[in-house]
């Protein structure tokens, strides 16, 4: 193999790292402006519109300053961007333009939201536990509200304002840490201090199951 060969050189090293852009307008230069974009005639009447003005101040008069004035508003060209450097942003649709002009925004009032003062309905809960990190009260899709008070769980349904008791636990692995209803309304699943977990089936009032030594 020639010496020569083998450290010789390709000719045009970077031909096939080149990137190839699929349209010249996704890659725009912040400093250089997108002539695409640009309204030369109104470029053209910003830059020579100075001279215009100067050559017929001699002829101007209140009227027609006003007539200037109301076609400038009329045509926007009261605007001072002669340069783009973006590309316009696409059309709206007519459709939501006619279903805009449809809409009287004047008739559309905001309606305020009453907060009541007063509680509606207390319920007592003795020797519930005043601990951030407990979660003793939930809200099942039953209408039925669980109360985990001390190492007891009660069950208080909103329809009637009945209440019961499902379940007591011993000193030992209480007392009640969380409770937390299924998605069916019908099983609770209740945490203890012991780290185990129970489910209870709130309509028989029986322990379905127990998972131990429960970490989340």
């Amino acid at each position: 193999m020639d010496a020569g060969n083998r450290y010789k050189m390709p000719r045009f090293p970077l031909s096939d790292r080149m990137l190839k852009r699929k349209n010249p307008c996704d890659d725009l230069d912040r400093f250089i402006p997108n002539r695409s974009a640009m309204d030369f005639d109104f470029a053209q009447f910003m830059l020579t519109g100075g001279k215009v003005e100067k050559e017929n101040s001699a002829s101007s008069s209140p009227s027609k300053d006003a007539y200037r004035k109301h076609l400038a508003e009329i045509f926007s060209m009261n605007r001072t961007r002669i340069l783009a450097f973006k590309n316009k942003p696409p059309p709206s649709v007519d459709g939501v333009q006619e279903f805009s002009s449809l809409i009287n925004w004047s008739s559309v009032t905001k309606r305020s939201r009453f907060i009541p003062q007063s509680s509606e309905r207390t319920l007592d809960a003795p020797d519930i536990l005043d601990d951030f990190y407990l979660n003793l009260l939930d809200w099942g899709g039953n209408n039925v509200l669980a109360i985990a008070l001390g190492n007891s769980v009660y069950l208080w349904d909103a329809s009637d304002g009945s209440t019961s008791e499902l379940f007591a636990i011993d000193d030992d692995i209480g007392p009640v840490t969380s409770v937390r209803w299924a998605p069916d309304g019908q099983s609770l699943a209740v945490g203890l201090n012991n780290s185990h977990v129970q489910l209870w089936d709130s309509i028989a009032s029986r322990l379905v199951c127990v998972c131990h030594d429960f970490v989340p």
